[in-house]
């Protein structure tokens, strides 16, 4: 018998309540642990890169967002330039998808000063890019708000820009979405067309065309010159196709689709609907293993990282298409099936690791703390994807890139997830994903180095922050592993869910708090390891 359990409380505080003092600084979970407040901004950037569309485990998509609307709003009231900063951020590629900074982008507009006008027309034509993302922008604008002067400028200036061929393009690549058309659009913002390809442009959005000219009218309409021609000829799919450049899009609906035609626009398809045809692109035959020729194409697309940049392709989205693809047509909403082709497979991997931006090794230690807990296993968006199994790529991706590492899961414990660099990330996938159990305690990571001395420069925690069950808070526990192992140990947070918790003490000058799905955010963690941040 002793008195641990009284003396021990003296220098840690159960999870359950705030820590002596720091009262102020703190709030508390919805799991029923108390954390650090995250703070205004940091919020922000979660919500624009995780999005709030999909219930997580603790809470459903309609609070998440009505909290996100509300740290919108209050950070627009506060610093309309920051905001715009934050939603270009994420945009640019980091948010698995575009909606949450175009939803910021109508809360930016509906701000009341000047300057909240100004930044949302300054951003508006770099975050709205496409059809789809203009139509969206609709949607949400009609919803909210309705189309006053500002918005009505920036619709008029998107309709109405300068390259009238990348113009056609999006106009015939996405000829309707949520509830609106294109037509809708010219009339709602009273488009005057700005030069005469603009006019034909959009008499052939309003009234189309009865009777196909004779000729291509100009360079600028030539794809819709073409896709017209398909409606009238669509025996004559492969020479629309090769002669029109036209996108699976554009020729799918009007044309006879068959294997040839495939290959036709396989040769040109762009890298976002290469990643998401593979699967119908095997079950077509266009990808076989012994498609020598589509296969070397595959992977000069797809394992080239300037390509998957400039395609603003997101690292969880190639895993959603390797775990798709793997499945042979049993994930997702696909009716197809298909057998996988090893080396798709093999280059889908190669190419989550390139999607991330991480560099040499830099020499230091790393733990990396997935975790596995109950509330892990709640799904991301519409990926088929879990918190955890991200988790476990961007640890993974991270470790790959060092030499001296550990991988461990935690929940009520600190387990072996028996997953090393050499593993592929279906694998390590497979292996996590199989881990999910008990509550949440961040603390036992550091209980475990303790008491295997194991001398960290480096912890990464990859985690959604609700901690609840430990008789000691992180950061309490993180001071403990400072005095007994390593005083200049580094820690990490990696929250992946838009929560305004953390666990970093924000007093403490070696943690660091980092939002979820950032490609970056590999790289970010090698330069605090080094001190280049």
């Amino acid at each position: 018998m002793n008195y641990n359990f009284f003396t021990r409380n003296k220098t840690s505080t159960p999870q359950t309540q705030p820590i002596p003092g720091r009262e102020t600084e703190m709030i508390k979970g919805r799991s029923g642990g108390w954390m650090f407040d995250a703070g205004l901004w940091k919020m922000l950037r979660r919500c624009l890169l995780v999005g709030t569309a999909q219930s997580t485990y603790y809470a459903g998509k309609q609070e998440l967002t009505e909290d996100f609307v509300a740290v919108v709003n209050q950070a627009v009231a506060e610093n309309p330039s920051r905001v715009a900063e934050e939603i270009l951020y994420a945009s640019d590629g980091r948010a698995i998808y575009n909606s949450a900074p175009i939803l910021a982008l109508v809360l930016l507009s509906m701000g009341e000063t000047k300057e909240a006008k100004q930044a949302f027309a300054e951003i508006f034509p770099q975050v709205v890019r496409t059809g789809s993302h203009f139509y969206e922008w609709l949607n949400y604008t009609k919803s909210l708000r309705g189309f006053g002067k500002v918005v009505r400028e920036a619709g008029k200036t998107w309709l109405s820009r300068e390259d009238v061929k990348g113009l056609a393009y999006q106009l015939l690549k996405y000829q309707q979405r949520q509830g609106f058309t294109h037509r809708d659009a010219l009339r709602l913002f009273h488009v005057k067309p700005p030069t005469e390809n603009h006019r034909q442009l959009f008499e052939w959005v309003v009234r189309g065309w009865e009777e196909l000219p004779t000729e291509i009218p100009s360079q600028a309409l030539a794809q819709i010159w073409w896709y017209e021609w398909l409606k009238r000829n669509p025996e004559q799919t492969h020479e629309a196709i090769l002669q029109g450049r036209l996108t699976h899009e554009m020729a799918a609906p009007v044309g006879n689709m068959d294997k040839a035609a495939w290959q036709l626009l396989f040769q040109e398809m762009p890298i976002g609907a290469m990643l998401r045809n593979l699967g119908s692109l095997t079950e077509l035959g266009v990808l076989r293993a012994d498609e020598s020729a589509n296969l070397l194409r595959v992977e000069g697309v797809l394992n080239n990282k300037e390509h998957l940049r400039k395609g603003r392709i997101h690292p969880i989205d190639v895993l959603k298409a390797l775990k798709t693809y793997e499945s042979g047509g049993r994930l997702g909403r696909s009716k197809k099936t298909w057998t996988p082709v090893p080396r798709i497979v093999d280059i889908l991997e190669k190419a989550v690791e390139l999607s991330f931006d991480v560099v040499e090794p830099t020499g230091k230690v790393f733990m990396h703390a997935v975790d596995v807990s109950g509330s892990m296993g709640s799904l991301v968006a519409d990926m088929g994807l879990s918190c955890c199994e991200i988790a476990t790529t961007m640890a993974l991706v991270t470790a790959k890139a060092e030499k001296n590492y550990m991988i461990r899961g935690f929940a009520n414990e600190f387990r072996d997830l028996d997953i090393t660099a050499k593993d592929s990330f279906s694998s390590a996938v497979r292996k996590a994903s199989n881990q999910n159990f008990g509550g949440t305690d961040a603390s036992v990571a550091y209980d475990w180095m303790i008491q295997n001395k194991f001398k960290a420069d480096v912890v990464c925690f990859w985690t959604d922050s609700e901690s609840w069950a430990g008789y000691k808070h992180p950061s309490q526990a993180l001071q403990e592993y400072r005095k007994k192992i390593n005083p200049n140990v580094k820690a990490v947070y990696v929250t992946l869910t838009p929560y305004r918790i953390t666990l970093v003490d924000p007093q403490d000058p070696l943690s660091w708090d980092l939002a979820g799905f950032d490609p970056g955010t590999p790289r970010i963690i090698q330069m605090l390891a080094t001190g280049e941040l």
